[in-house]
């Protein structure tokens, strides 16, 4: 739960905005981990980060605001550094790493992403939602190759589409089995393998 014990006296509307916001997404992540998405409420939500049961009504407007604003904020620099790269070979391999040792840091927003992601096959609202950040991580991907290519750092044969259709389904089977896992894995050792693999499939 979001600890909300620190006063907020002091701080700006703004501030306290932001900080009411941020308590409620982890709130509705910690539900959707525990619960699944179908346990969250507005409700349900603003009590578990420590306020009233109408705020999550007041910042998000419904549901489906909310599960909107938890996806884009949990996708968004869910690889940190990123921004800070030229697009090419070595930010893909960062992103790859990065990735992955993400899904094992314990982050919840970054699981209840998964759990999300994997429910939307079944849910017209959350399909639509994940088309559109799928989409995004795919342009991404894609840039980098592109990038590559053009410098000589990616073999000069490789299908900008198929490599990044093959890359993306990798990542996001990861995402979704490793907490499945009975043992759990090193995320890290395992971020580590798998950019090294692409690393020697991509580099001429």
């Amino acid at each position: 739960m979001f600890d909300n014990s620190v006063t907020t006296g002091r701080l700006t509307q703004r501030e306290r905005r932001e900080r009411a916001e941020e308590a409620l997404l982890v709130g509705a992540a910690e539900l959707i981990v525990a619960e699944g998405p179908a346990a969250v409420t507005l409700a349900r939500v603003g009590e578990r980060a420590g306020y009233s049961r109408g705020i999550a009504s007041h910042h998000f407007g419904s549901k489906q605001g909310l599960l909107d604003a938890l996806v884009r904020r949990a996708q968004s620099g869910f690889v940190p550094g990123l921004a800070d790269r030229q697009p090419g070979l070595e930010r893909l391999l960062a992103l790859i790493e990065g990735y992955i040792r993400r899904l094992g840091d314990g982050d919840v927003r970054a699981h209840a992403f998964v759990v999300l992601w994997g429910a939307a096959s079944a849910d017209g609202e959350l399909a639509a939602l994940f088309r559109e950040r799928d989409a995004a991580l795919r342009a991404d991907v894609r840039g980098d190759i592109v990038a590559g290519l053009a410098d000589g750092t990616v073999q000069p044969d490789i299908d900008p589409d198929e490599i990044t259709f093959a890359l993306f389904a990798q990542l996001r089977a990861l995402a979704l089995q490793l907490p499945r896992e009975s043992t759990p894995l090193d995320a890290a050792h395992l971020a580590r393998t798998v950019r090294e693999l692409w690393q020697r499939a991509l580099t001429p």
